[in-house]
Order: C-alpha cells, then structure tokens, then sequence
C-alpha cells in the first residue's frame, strides 16, 4: 500500500501491512509521513510552498463514513439555489446516519446531525433543507418564500418534487410553508 498525499487513513486502513496497525500508523508519524487528525484517523501532509496543506473536507469526510453514506449540505448549496440567500459557511453540516453533534478533526469543526435524506439529493430537497434550516441562513422567512414563488412561476423547480420532498424530510411548518408558496403561485 502506497500512502498518497492530501489523502485520510483511518487505523484499520493499516491491517493489510501489520499485524498492529497502530504501531504502524505510530512510527509512520514518527517518520513524518503521518500526521494525526485525532484518535483513530490520520492523513498524508500534501507539501506546498507555504508548508503542509491539510486534508479536504471530503477527504476527511469519506475516511469517517466509509461505505456509509453522507450528505455535506449548508449555505454553499442552499446559496447556490438562486433564492437570494447569501450566507457564510463556518461549520460544514453533514447529514448522516449515525452521528450528531459538533466534531473537531484536525483544525476542521463539522457539525453532524442524524437525519433521513435522499441518496440522490435533488434541488428540490435543498430547498426544502434551506427552509429547514432558516435559523442558520440569517434570510427573511418572507423574503425566501417571494423568491420560491418567482422561482417556480419561471420553472426553476418542479413544485409536485418539491412537495413530495418537503413530505418526506421537511418538518410540519416547512411543508406548511412550501404548500402555501405552491398554492399562491399556481
């Protein structure tokens, strides 16, 4: 096994050279070809001119959940949906199946939270993950529903998708609220 740069091993990564895997992932540090994010997970240092480059968040994020499966939401999907919101992303939200609550790994903070979400997230869902989520955006509730009304007059999102997604994942209000935007616009 060739370790690769900007690349996160987790300790079990290591049973296929060792019999003791965290000695291994232990002298490979002491050899500076490892750093530790924290207990259990490390990464190859990627080297630029301005010294060690950490891991991505992604790369971070596929060595904590494996198989499992993950969703990386937050303002910079929720800002990309053309509904007016402009918010900054400090903490990444990370839906998923097993874990909730915030997460140092290395100098990155996650926050992750134990929800039902889709395999294959459609904009749709974002919306309603969006209205969902208000609180963390700083947007006008009044303000957001205008613009899902403008957005789906022009045809911007399917309003049967987004209904049946706000149905399945959003809270009781949400649905009220995308309903009624629904409604008005048709």
């Amino acid at each position: 096994m060739k370790l690769r740069e900007g690349k996160v091993y987790r300790t079990k990564d290591f049973k296929k050279l060792s019999s003791n895997p965290t000695r291994l992932a232990r002298s490979l540090m002491q050899e500076g070809k490892l750093r530790k994010l924290r207990n259990g997970l490390f990464h190859v240092p990627k080297k630029s001119i301005f010294g060690d480059v950490p891991p991505s968040e992604d790369a971070i994020l596929k060595a904590l959940f494996g198989s499992q499966p993950y969703l990386k939401t937050g303002p910079s999907v929720w800002n990309s949906l053309g509904l007016g919101t402009t918010a900054i992303e400090a903490i990444p939200l990370v839906y998923n199946k097993n874990k909730t609550g915030l997460e140092q790994v290395g100098r990155k903070k996650f926050e992750f939270r134990r929800v039902r979400f889709p395999k294959k997230p459609s904009e749709e869902f974002f919306v309603v993950d969006l209205f969902q989520n208000l609180d963390r955006t700083g947007a006008d509730a009044g303000e957001l529903k205008r613009a899902l009304a403008l957005a789906l007059q022009k045809g911007r999102f399917n309003s049967s998708k987004l209904l049946d997604m706000a149905e399945k994942y959003g809270s009781r209000s949400v649905l009220d609220s995308i309903m009624k935007v629904a409604a008005d616009t048709f």
